[in-house]
C-alpha cells in the first residue's frame, strides 16, 4: 500500500449495487435537469472549470506505512480504532467525525468536561470490539477515512490485506500508524511520535493552524512543567492489573517511545523494569509478574494501568488498600510509601496527554505542582475557534 486515492461512494443504494455486483457505479444514473442542453462550447468551458476547481481543492497526506493519500475534500465520517487517534480529531474540532473506536471504556474523555465547548458523543460511535473487528463492521461504517493503521488490523485481528483492499474501494482510504507503543515485532516501519501522528491528522482534515496553535500550548506547558521538574525522577514500574485485588501484572517499559509514555518522559520518571530480564507487554508477549518479582525491582512508585474509570479515592479503596493489606505486595516501596496511582490510558491523545502530566506531576512532586497547571479557557478556546 503507497498510494491511495479518497474516493467516497454515494449513497447506501449505491453501495449495496456494487456489493451485490448487479452493476458498475455509473450504471442506472440518470440526468432529471429541465435547462437547456449547453452548446459545446459551453461544455468544454464548463469542464473545464470544474476540472480546475477540483484539483485546486485536492491534497494529499503521506503517512508510513500506506504511504500518500489523495483526498478531494476533508473527511466527514473517519473510522478510528486506538482512541488517541480520537483524542487527536477532537482537539482540531473534528470529534463529531469519529465513527469508531477500539473500545469504548479505553476512550477516556473526563478531561473535555473541563473544557467549555468541548465534547463527544460515544454513544454514536461503533464499538469495535463489541461489534467484531471484521470486514464487514467496518464495511457497515462506511467512512470516508480509515484513521487506522492497517498493519495493525492484519496483525491483531482476523483480517488481511485483501479486506484492508476491499475497504479502501467500497469506503475510504487508511492513514495512520501504530503509536502508543514500540514493541510489537511485525511494526518494522517508521514510528511517529504523538505530535507527528497528530500533525499528519490535522493535514487530513486541513487543521494545519489549529494544531500549530495546539503545540505552541503544549510546547509552553511541558516547557515550565520541566522548570520544576527534578533531573531524576523516582524509580517506578509501569503495570497492567485490571481488578480491585490484583495479583498479576502485565508489565510496560517505561523508557519504552511508545505515545502512552510521553507523560513519564516529561517528568523524568525513571524505569524500575528496563534493565530487568521482565519482558514488555506486546502483541507476541502477554508476559505476566507476580508481587514477588515486583519486589524484587522495588520501584519508588507503581503506576497500576485498567483503573481509569475510577477517582483517585476509588481506587485507594479497592486496589492500594488491598495491596496494603498482602503480606507480599505491602513490603514494596511504592506501596510503603502511598506512591501507588493510577496508570493513564493505553492510548493517549494530545488532551489527554496535558490532563494526565498534571495529574502525575501533582502526584509525583507535591512539594513542586499543585492544582491546574495549564489555562483551560486557553486550551477550550483552541479547540472550539
Amino acid at each position: 500500500m503507497r498510494r491511495r486515492t479518497f474516493i467516497k461512494s454515494g449513497t447506501a443504494a449505491t453501495l449495496a449495487g456494487l456489493l451485490a455486483g448487479c452493476a458498475s457505479p455509473n450504471e442506472g444514473s440518470t440526468n432529471d435537469t429541465t435547462e437547456a442542453p449547453a452548446t459545446e462550447d459551453d461544455a468544454t468551458t464548463s469542464g473545464a472549470e470544474e476540472t480546475t476547481e477540483a484539483q485546486s481543492q485536492s491534497y494529499s497526506v503521506t503517512m508510513t506505512p500506506v504511504g500518500e493519500v489523495e483526498f478531494d475534500s476533508v473527511p466527514e465520517t473517519i473510522a478510528v480504532y486506538t482512541s488517541g487517534y480520537a483524542d487527536m480529531l477532537v482537539a482540531l474540532g473534528h470529534g463529531d467525525a469519529v465513527a469508531s473506536i477500539g473500545q469504548k471504556a479505553r476512550y477516556h474523555t473526563g478531561g473535555y468536561e473541563e473544557l467549555d465547548g468541548v465534547s463527544v458523543d460515544k454513544s454514536q460511535m461503533v464499538d469495535l470490539v463489541d461489534q467484531g473487528v471484521s470486514r464487514e463492521t467496518l464495511l457497515s461504517i462506511d467512512a470516508d477515512l480509515h484513521l487506522i493503521d492497517p498493519n495493525w488490523l492484519t496483525n491483531v485481528f482476523e483480517m488481511n490485506d485483501e479486506d484492508v483492499q476491499f475497504l479502501e474501494e467500497r469506503a475510504g482510504p487508511f492513514l495512520g500508524n501504530t503509536i502508543f507503543r514500540r514493541t510489537d515485532a511485525w511494526h518494522d516501519y517508521d514510528y511517529y511520535t504523538m505530535y507527528g501522528a497528530f500533525e499528519k491528522v490535522a493535514q487530513a482534515v486541513q487543521e494545519t493552524e489549529r494544531y500549530e496553535a495546539f503545540s505552541t500550548f503544549h510546547d509552553d506547558f511541558v516547557a515550565r512543567i520541566g522548570e520544576d521538574v527534578p533531573s531524576e525522577g523516582p524509580r517506578a514500574a509501569l503495570v497492567w492489573g485490571g481488578s480491585n485485588e490484583p495479583t498479576s501484572f502485565s508489565p510496560y517499559h517505561l523508557s519504552g517511545e511508545g505515545a502512552n509514555k510521553k507523560s513519564f518522559h516529561d517528568l523524568n520518571v525513571q524505569d524500575a523494569i528496563a534493565d530487568s530480564d521482565v519482558e514488555a507487554l506486546s502483541t507476541g508477549s502477554r508476559s505476566e509478574i507476580d508481587y514477588e518479582t515486583l519486589l524484587d525491582l522495588d520501584p519508588e512508585a507503581l503506576f497500576v494501568r485498567g483503573h481509569e474509570d475510577k477517582t483517585r479515592e476509588e481506587f485507594e479503596n479497592t486496589v492500594v488498600s488491598f495491596m496494603q493489606n498482602h503480606e507480599t505486595a505491602s513490603r514494596i516501596t511504592a506501596v510503603e510509601e502511598g506512591a501507588v496511582y493510577r496508570g493513564g490510558p493505553i492510548y493517549l491523545g494530545p488532551i489527554q496527554h496535558l490532563f494526565l502530566t498534571e495529574r502525575f506531576a501533582t502526584e509525583l512532586y507535591p512539594e513542586r505542582f499543585e492544582g491546574e497547571l495549564f489555562d483551560r479557557d486557553e486550551l477550550a478556546t483552541i479547540t472550539t475557534s
